[in-house]
């Protein structure tokens, strides 16, 4: 049951914000890409309801664009077919010139930043049980929940740091998974007659609306809210709007369409640009809660900026940038090398994932030898790391898939690179 108001569906042309021209333009260009339909299937492809698609139908009948072709079949309660005139496929040819878009009416973007203002991420309290579920599959230092709860609640922007494979990525994912609301996004807006895609299957996460609740407008989408994660391959366009020249649409980009949820920046001070060039991008979103795109025709819209955003890096907060732009950053939370204690339950875990027999007194000499004799820098990510290589070794060899010191000392030469002497104090 969602706890936000959403948008019902619209009983009229008006009341979807959009203006008749640009509705029979839109059902034009899908009667010009599927053939002969009923209103019920034009209701199905734009997102309206039926009763919409018949005043559509009937104005574009008056217009001479569509004719009719009969009834669906024999039964009385068919739905007569129309399919378009000559007149009507110039009509679609030239709103294809425009716009390639196909596909749900889009919502208007004043109706697209009230909702998000709605179901704003900052709406939503995470309690220490619903973070301790979501987190459950780590192994975490102790007092890590203390400081990460509180960068939750924030909705603001946390910097993660540490030595690399420690986790940081995991705990970003958790601190998402612990949001448990329902928030709705629409599949496009309309922005100064421009489309912009806006759900995207691949990032948001589609939940099933209660039948039990009031009926929800079909160009809106319920959903978890949304974990997106962007890593070394992100550079700074790909935080502007993407305009195809072909299709002449546009798609909104990563951090946008994480709204209501998490935005996680991995491995960064990875990227092409400086990790500063990036802060600097974000320096009035991170402060003001908002963020100005641009289309390719000059005019700029604001559009909320309402996500928690976590930066990921291995670099420590003063080699990232200056202290004006690391000021918007609230939280900092050092995420350190595991003890020897953790290191030893993050080898069982793996063991039991694995299918490998847990042999504590083996694994616990080896960490002796190897991270406490020679001053090596443990990480989260060795255990599984080695486990892999014992088994890929042991299937080549042909010998018993066990954890012994030899196994062991086989597979971490293939972590040699990545250590590194633990600096003098």
């Amino acid at each position: 049951m969602s706890k936000f108001h959403y948008p019902e569906p619209p009983k009229s042309v008006e009341e979807t914000g959009l203006s008749m021209s640009f509705l029979i333009n839109l059902v034009a260009k899908v009667m010009y890409e599927r053939g002969t339909l009923t209103p019920l299937l034009i209701s199905e492809e734009i997102k309206l309801s039926k009763l919409i698609c018949r005043q559509l139908i009937k104005e574009m009948t008056r217009l001479l664009m569509v004719e009719a072709q009969g009834l669906e079949s024999e039964d009385i309660k068919s739905d007569i077919r129309y399919s378009l005139t000559d007149a009507g496929r110039k009509v679609a040819m030239e709103a294809m010139l425009a716009s390639q878009y196909v596909g749900p009416a889009p919502v208007t973007l004043d109706a697209f930043n009230a909702q998000i203002k709605e179901q704003s991420i900052h709406a939503e309290e995470i309690h220490r049980d619903a973070l301790v579920e979501a987190a459950k599959h780590l192994v975490l230092p102790k007092g890590m929940m203390a400081q990460l709860g509180p960068a939750a609640n924030s909705g603001r922007s946390v910097l993660l740091y540490g030595e690399p494979g420690n986790g940081k990525t995991s705990l970003a994912q958790a601190l998402g998974d612990a949001f448990s609301d329902t928030v709705y996004f629409p599949y496009a807006l309309l922005v100064g007659n421009q489309i912009i895609k806006f759900f995207d299957e691949t990032l948001h996460e589609v939940v099933e609306q209660d039948p039990d609740m009031r009926p929800l407008d079909a160009r809106w989408v319920p959903c978890r809210r949304p974990v997106v994660i962007a890593g070394g391959e992100l550079t700074l366009s790909m935080l502007d709007l993407s305009f195809d020249e072909n299709s002449r649409f546009y798609e909104a980009p990563m951090h946008f369409k994480a709204l209501c949820g998490v935005f996680v920046l991995d491995d960064f001070g990875r990227q092409v640009a400086t990790p500063q060039a990036f802060l600097n991008r974000w320096i009035v979103p991170l402060e003001k809660g908002f963020d100005i795109l641009s289309l390719h025709t000059g005019r700029k819209f604001t559009v909320p900026f309402d996500q928690l955003v976590v930066f990921s890096s291995n670099m420590f907060p003063e080699e990232l940038g200056d202290g004006a732009s690391l000021r918007r950053i609230y939280f900092k939370i050092y995420v350190p090398c595991p003890t020897r204690e953790d290191f030893l339950q993050i080898f069982e875990d793996a063991c039991h994932d694995l299918g490998f027999e847990w042999r504590p007194n083996v694994v616990g000499d080896f960490f002796t030898k190897e991270y406490e004799e020679k001053q090596h820098i443990t990480s989260g990510a060795h255990p599984r790391f080695l486990l892999q290589h014992i088994d890929a070794y042991c299937r080549y060899e042909d010998v018993p898939r066990e954890i012994t010191q030899e196994n062991l000392e086989i597979a971490s030469r293939n972590i040699t690179a990545g250590k590194r002497k633990v600096a003098a104090q």
